[in-house]
């Protein structure tokens, strides 16, 4: 598989010919293992949140949501899976790589399986995370790992863009790491991801002096 040629239209098509939520509407296991941290009140982003189904389940924790996706029929899918669910999700269009990253502005960040990113995008997001949470704030992340590329069971396709353990170490040094997964593991979710898959996942906290710089590494 090769990089969309134009992410917006083939996000809308694969959003708008799913046979109802094209990743599910239950939340990422990963994120949902980690409820827990998500305390009412907290201030959260949802990075590239599709059809909403991670932010929705962190509203649902009482958190404040912030949610963006580049594919207009996944944001008004969210909203609608949001109206559903009784919880509120101020959801905005826009590319990742247009994403207005405030300083200090989040309590957590989500990054679940946003590998759409190639490296400079990537190198992008995880700078402006870092510049975007509070001292101490939160960044629960997932994506799909090389072995990835023999499973097929979902992802890109696409070796620069998946995700190592030392390579996300690297990107944040320095940041308290919470939790960490580096398996092959059944996902069902959806019809986007389902089956055995290689993943490799993180929770790490900002330190609390890391203030105006970006994530280590990442900049």
């Amino acid at each position: 598989m090769t990089q969309f040629s134009s992410p917006r239209e083939t996000w809308n098509s694969r959003y708008a010919a799913a046979d109802g939520f094209l990743f599910g509407d239950s939340p990422n296991a990963w994120l949902a293992s980690m409820a827990s941290l998500l305390k009412p009140g907290m201030r959260v982003l949802c990075v590239a949140d599709g059809e909403g189904r991670n932010g929705v389940f962190a509203a649902q924790q009482g958190c404040s949501v912030v949610s963006f996706d580049i594919a207009s029929v996944g944001a008004d899918k969210a909203r609608s899976l949001a109206s559903q669910r009784g919880v509120e999700l101020e959801m905005h269009l826009c590319d990742a790589a247009d994403w207005d990253w405030q300083p200090q502005a989040f309590d957590a960040v989500i990054t679940i399986f946003i590998q759409f990113a190639a490296p400079p995008l990537r190198e992008k997001i995880f700078a402006g995370v870092g510049r975007t949470l509070k001292p101490g704030g939160l960044l629960i992340l997932e994506g799909y790992g090389p072995r990835q590329l023999v499973h097929r069971t979902g992802g890109p396709g696409i070796a620069e863009n998946l995700y190592t353990m030392p390579m996300l170490l690297q990107c944040f040094d320095g940041w308290q790491i919470l939790a960490s997964r580096d398996a092959d593991q059944m996902v069902h979710e959806g019809q986007g991801h389902e089956g055995i898959s290689h993943l490799v996942s993180l929770v790490a906290r900002k330190p609390a002096d890391l203030v105006e710089q970006d994530a280590a590494g990442a900049s």
